[in-house]
């Protein structure tokens, strides 16, 4: 096998190793959660006088 096949060959098989252990990775990593953000209800007019200017 001459040098130029023998490149492209190794440069194909390292391209298919390296996208395997990404896509291993994908599944092997969990995805991250995001909590969900609580909105606290005013419990008197100042709060409820300061969240209207804030908005």
């Amino acid at each position: 096998m001459s040098d130029f096949k023998l490149k492209i060959v190794l440069s194909i098989l390292t391209g298919i190793i390296f996208s395997f252990v990404f896509i291993l990775l994908a599944f092997v990593l969990p995805p991250q959660k995001e909590e969900p953000t609580l909105i606290k209800k005013p419990s008197n007019i100042l709060e409820e006088v300061s969240k209207s200017l804030r908005k």
